[in-house]
């Protein structure tokens, strides 16, 4: 009887907070309250307002989660696709929420996340931690201009030093604004020595982002074309091969950029000789280093930074995606010596770069990432993802190879499109994603336990058969 009479009063709160939808029913109401409602609880509950108005706010929440009708999917799809430039090719679902290491639509389809954004959610979703720092910090401040100090930059600066090993920060909103300041950074380092150094040297295959000085240092022709003429002073190398490295320094190169993992180009993992004999040529020839780790970066490859798994420091680092956990920060940083002939007061800007309430993201997350000891976890996990997909790989025809690094791995097929082996895997309820044009790519949170890669094995394979 008591947990009807407090059923009434949610449903009371929720049609009072859900008037306009007519789906709403009662029955639902009450069920999710006795979801989440011990009878040990009632009688608290009813000398209790404030914990009752929580419970009614709680099942408004649930009950607007429930299905919405086919129509209204369409109607958000179509909205989406006549207003936004259709520069992505998206998948018909529409998602609506997640937990852990799961998303869901909004017809309540559940769908294990092998993808994180794009290696972004290293956390998962819906950490509770997370989520009431950058609460907190909305009801404080969440932007003000950079002429001026707050709490959470400097902390998060010191923080993201410390663990990347590097001395001095500059936060971006992405990780393509990162790479095109680490691009100007290397160009003003030259200038200031007065080198007369201004080109790079990149790698074939790379990715480094969107903007023109990023695409610019981009691995693919594709990538580039169609923006030509794009920023002048740009050589290519093979990825892995030093003798095309040496092949193309000259008395102008002022650095040379590569990813320790590439990503876009297909889970290409440097060598320890290219990574080593890279430094060397640097040193040698007054040359800077930077690393992009936009992607491979924060834990994922069983380190902090892909750099120190290695142990060859660039002089400048790139880094964004898994240090905010979806939160849209970048950040390039570099050394003490590097900062002391680089970028001076006026040279670089970021109206929203280093605001408080990204910074509180890095923060917080920095802080999960050590408490919760997620590079360990990484360690652990990590071989057992790598020992499944190596069965796929001896297991299937169509799967030729297995590559990469911690939870950064990719599956080069073979007589299988990738594009159909994505379209597949989600209508099997997991999301994974391609990389250059014939790997599948697994970028998971980095929470993932072993029973989420036997699960991910499992829908997978029904999607290669």
């Amino acid at each position: 009887m008591k947990i009807k009479k407090i059923g009434a009063l949610i449903m009371a709160g929720v049609l009072m907070c859900t008037a306009p939808a007519a789906s709403v029913m009662a029955s639902d109401a009450v069920d999710t309250v006795q979801e989440i409602i011990t009878d040990n609880e009632i009688d608290s509950l009813a000398s209790d307002p404030d914990a009752v108005v929580d419970i009614i706010m709680y099942a408004k929440d649930q009950i607007a989660q429930q299905d919405i009708s086919d129509e209204q999917i369409k109607d958000i799809i179509q909205t989406a696709e006549s207003s936004l430039l259709h520069t992505y090719n998206r998948f018909p679902i529409v998602l609506d929420h997640g937990e852990d290491v799961y998303l869901y639509d909004t017809d309540q389809k559940k769908y294990l996340d092998f993808a994180a954004g794009f290696a972004v959610s290293g956390l998962g979703y819906d950490n509770k931690e997370l989520n009431q720092a950058l609460k907190d910090q909305i009801d404080k401040l969440y932007h003000t201009s950079n002429l001026y100090f707050h709490e959470s930059c400097g902390e998060a600066a010191k923080e993201l030093n410390r663990i990347s090993g590097m001395d001095r920060v500059f936060f971006t909103n992405s990780g393509g604004e990162a790479n095109e300041g680490a691009l100007k950074a290397a160009r003003r380092y030259a200038y200031t020595k007065k080198t007369g150094r201004y080109e790079f040297i990149a790698m074939q295959n790379s990715f480094h982002g969107r903007s023109f000085g990023a695409v610019s240092v981009t691995g693919h022709d594709s990538y580039r074309e169609p923006f030509e003429p794009v920023v002048p002073g740009v050589r290519f190398a093979e990825f892995n091969d030093l003798d095309s490295v040496k092949a193309l320094v000259n008395d102008k190169t002022c650095a040379i950029i590569l990813e320790p993992l590439q990503g876009e180009g297909g889970i290409n993992l440097a060598t320890q000789e290219f990574m080593e004999g890279i430094r060397k040529i640097c040193d040698e020839n007054g040359i800077l280093m930077i690393c992009d780790e936009v992607q491979c970066g924060m834990g994922r490859t069983g380190n902090m930074f892909a750099w120190q798994g290695f142990g060859v420091k660039p002089d400048i680092l790139t880094m964004a995606k898994a240090i905010g956990n979806g939160i849209p920060v970048g950040a390039f940083a570099m050394t003490e010596e590097v900062a002391k002939y680089s970028l001076q007061p006026g040279d670089h800007g970021a109206t929203y770069g280093g605001n408080p309430l990204a910074c509180t993201a890095v923060k917080t997350v920095i802080e999960i990432f050590e408490r919760e000891d997620i590079v360990g976890h990484v360690n652990q996990v990590a071989p057992y993802l790598t020992k499944k997909l190596d069965e796929l790989v001896d297991e299937l025809d169509c799967v030729v190879r297995r590559k990469g690094k911690g939870l950064m791995q990719g599956l080069v097929l073979e007589g299988k499109p990738v594009g159909e082996v994505v379209t597949k895997a989600i209508e099997n309820g997991l999301l994974v994603i391609s990389a250059g044009t014939n790997v599948l790519r697994m970028v998971p949170p980095l929470v993932i336990t072993e029973a989420d890669v036997d699960e991910m094995i499992e829908k997978l394979e029904k999607a290669l058969v």
